[in-house]
């Protein structure tokens, strides 16, 4: 049997492919970038001719995938759990119009905000919609459940929600690989009204889907990856769901755990499981990666003191679990203290040298010191950075896109020169539609949309707006006189003061777009093109 040595990401992008993938949509967000990445160099993917380009935000790789779902094929959508806030109109629906071609919907999860804004926990949102949820606790069970989850959503009818967390994305293990399938052939759904959300219908549909949910349940007591491990110490009940099950058997000698364990990776959670284990224990103690979803469903509103967890101050109520945190929930031996790198100090993050929008951002400071603080908006981004040290230069960062927004609204409430700073990407995926708010209002604001020509942040993908920002801007209707641009270089520095100074004191909509390539794309690009002027 073949096997290889992937990330967590790129065992689920391999199974997928196994699995006859037609189509992966994806935006790239950390921690889920690398699924989308392994499709489209996968030699198996390129020869298949499978979709794997980029989307323009999570909410239109969402809905391409229903439609390929729609048409027959096999088609997975990835985002990071943020991404699912951007795509949940079509997710939470496509529950109800249910799937044609199985639809996995792929969440990574960022407990501890290693590079997020929030540690929300996707299985709430699988919960909401009442579709199945399979959560993964190494890198094998991640390709066997892709493989299997193809065939589950084909067989109930109902998109799945794969739910994964950092750790677990970006942790290497040797996969043993399965038979490679054929892709799906093109075909309608029996009733062709069955994705026609007309209230009618979706009535129907809603009934179906609640339906349903006793045969998911017994699927999951049933599932061969959820497991009751009989244990003789009955003094406390485990339940360990997706990755802290890892951390879970790291405590013992071979993995063997004394006390009676469930494992879950797959909901809705298995009732009649959890009864038993309720029943014969004297404590639960509950293990989860993320929010405490389990535990809020065994406590219910009255609470239960013979449940624990992070809810009751046993394990932290934020950030990543660790084996350390299992250890001591148990009352085990004082596990080895986690030490800080004593050698260097603490480095914060900064944009790199030579970055295009440093010198955006020193033009913009030196000109926002005649209008007072507090007045830039900003968005998510590499240039998120510019709230920090040395430059300073922002104010906010909430979602993306809400750059332009926030300044609009608070522009409306009176403050005077409001400025909205975005990049190329952010604005293709959520910054047009605010863009069109002001246009529409004609509201007193500068936008400055700092084009590197790449989705930088998450590693250099493509990005949408690809030299189309002036005709976009144009399109939505600002004023062509209002959409300005410059090279954003040193030598450039009084013509990007004259430029910015000039259009924070126009009374209505104007966008300046500073355009200079990202350096990292650039060095990738001389490497690249050195190699293949020595291989020539």
């Amino acid at each position: 049997m073949d096997k290889l040595l992937l990330l967590g990401d790129e065992a689920i992008a391999q199974a997928a492919i196994d699995s006859g993938l037609s189509g992966a949509y994806a935006y790239p967000g950390t921690p889920s970038t690398e699924i989308t990445e392994y499709v489209q160099k996968n030699k198996i993917a390129k020869e298949r001719n499978i979709h794997s380009e980029w989307s323009a935000n999570e909410k239109t790789a969402m809905e391409s995938a229903l439609g390929m779902s729609y048409a027959g094929k096999r088609t997975m959508v990835c985002m990071k759990h943020v991404g699912l806030n951007v795509a949940a109109d079509a997710f939470m629906n496509s529950a109800i119009t249910g799937v044609n071609g199985g639809l996995i919907i792929v969440v990574a999860d960022d407990p501890s905000m290693h590079s997020s804004q929030n540690e929300q926990d996707s299985r709430y949102f699988g919960d909401f919609a009442m579709v199945p949820i399979f959560e993964p606790s190494n890198q094998q069970e991640a390709y066997d459940m892709v493989y299997e989850a193809f065939d589950f959503s084909e067989k109930f009818n109902v998109p799945v929600l794969f739910r994964i967390t950092t750790r677990l994305a970006h942790s290497r293990a040797g996969i043993v690989l399965k038979k490679l399938k054929d892709e799906n052939k093109n075909s309608f759904p029996g009733d062709l009204r069955q994705f026609v959300l007309l209230p009618s219908i979706a009535k129907k549909n809603y009934r179906i889907l609640i339906g349903n949910q006793a045969r998911l349940e017994e699927a999951s007591e049933y599932s061969a990856f959820n497991k009751y491990i009989r244990g003789d110490d009955k003094s406390i009940g485990i339940i360990a769901s997706g990755i802290a099950y890892n951390y879970l058997i790291e405590n013992f000698e071979d993995g063997k755990v004394p006390h009676p364990v469930i494992k879950i990776s797959q909901y809705p959670l298995p009732s009649d499981m959890i009864r038993k284990l309720y029943n014969e224990c004297e404590t639960i103690l509950i293990l989860e990666e993320g929010y405490p979803f389990i535990e809020y469903k065994l406590t219910g509103v009255l609470g239960d003191k013979k449940v624990k967890g992070r809810l009751t101050g046993d394990l932290p109520r934020d950030g990543e679990l660790n084996p350390n945190h299992v250890a001591v929930a148990l009352g085990l031996e004082k596990p080895i203290e986690e030490k800080q790198a004593e050698i260097l100090a603490p480095r914060p993050p900064a944009l790199c040298p030579g970055c295009g929008h440093t010198d955006v951002f020193l033009a913009l400071n030196e000109v926002m010191k005649e209008y007072g603080p507090g007045k830039v908006f900003s968005d998510i981004g590499c240039y998120t950075l510019s709230a920090l040290k040395p430059l300073e230069s922002i104010n906010t960062c909430v979602d993306m896109g809400a750059s332009i927004t926030m300044a609009k609204g608070a522009s409306d409430a009176g403050l005077k020169h409001a400025v909205a700073f975005i990049g190329d990407s952010t604005f293709t995926h959520s910054g047009m539609t605010g863009l069109l708010d002001c246009v529409y209002e004609n509201t007193a604001i500068t936008v400055i949309i700092s084009d590197n020509d790449t989705t930088g942040m998450t590693g250099g993908q493509d990005s949408h707006a690809e030299h189309r920002l002036h005709q976009i801007c144009k399109g939505l209707g600002v004023e062509e006189d209002h959409i300005r641009s410059f090279i954003p270089l040193r030598k450039n520095h009084e013509e990007a003061l004259k430029i910015i100074r000039e259009e924070i004191e126009y009374e209505g909509v104007s966008v300046i777009i500073p355009h200079r390539e990202c350096v990292r794309t650039l060095e990738r690009k001389h490497k690249t093109n050195v190699k293949v002027g020595k291989m020539k």
